[in-house]
């Protein structure tokens, strides 16, 4: 099987090893991934700031990039929402590019969602001696109704005990431009979502947003936090066949 990797902005500018890891991980499973060097932003920064004629260049890009791919993964569900959500509306006056928006968007999955739904992935071979706490970030859980696949390939990680984090569905306060335009109420819900993590008594963070891992990971930083911040897919290769 063939995929091709849409890598995200986050990604591709301050977490490549991420990217690097779902490579890895898929091509250990026996997949060929290949990686389109014209794909570019998701337009989802545009989107939600009122821009939306930016987004369409941008979303016209991505999809003219992955045309003539046959599967798209990304490990972001931010930025896989605004393809399944948001691209189709952006074109429902434009038929053309509503149907081309539509069959990317029938094509595109997160990481996680591509393990367990299309390769039914079921034994990682993973090792991880750690205990850890799993965030469930608002595209994620809301937008694609992804909750339970990241903790079932989790549960697959030998020596990796995961404790339920409280209040597990709030947001952690990035929600992207949201950050820097209403940052006093960002903080307040980044501080009571770090909270909550430490008193899982946690040292790894395990997350499917890069947005969300960076906002929290800066603000424990920033505060003298020492919790190991990673996303699902660096954990899924970490040891055994993975």
């Amino acid at each position: 099987m063939k995929v091709a990797l849409f890598i995200t902005c986050l990604a591709d500018a301050f977490y490549p090893k991420v990217g690097m890891s779902v490579v890895n991980v898929l091509q250990k499973l026996g997949v060929e991934v290949e990686f389109p060097k014209e794909q570019t932003c998701c337009g989802q920064p545009a989107y939600n700031s009122g821009f939306h004629k930016d987004a369409m260049k941008a979303a016209k890009q991505v999809i003219r990039a992955f045309e003539n791919s046959e599967t798209v993964v990304t490990p972001s569900g931010s930025c896989a929402a605004m393809i399944h959500h948001y691209y189709p509306v952006l074109f429902e006056s434009d038929p053309v590019w509503r149907d081309k928006a539509q069959n990317l968007a029938d094509k595109t999955h997160e990481f996680s969602d591509f393990l367990v739904n299309v390769l039914k992935v079921e034994d990682l071979d993973a090792k991880l001696e750690s205990t850890a706490t799993y965030h469930h970030s608002c595209h994620m859980i809301r937008g694609l109704e992804i909750e339970e696949e990241p903790i079932a390939l989790l549960s697959q990680v030998d020596g990796l005990t995961i404790k339920e984090l409280p209040y597990c569905k709030d947001c952690c306060g990035f929600g992207g431009t949201f950050a820097a335009k209403m940052s006093d109420i960002s903080e307040r819900m980044v501080d009571e979502k770090i909270k909550n993590i430490t008193s899982t008594g946690a040292s790894v963070l395990i997350g499917s947003d890069l947005g969300c891992l960076m906002n929290i990971g800066g603000r424990m930083r920033r505060t003298g936090k020492e919790i190991e911040i990673m996303h699902v897919a660096e954990v899924l290769e970490r040891g055994g066949r993975i």
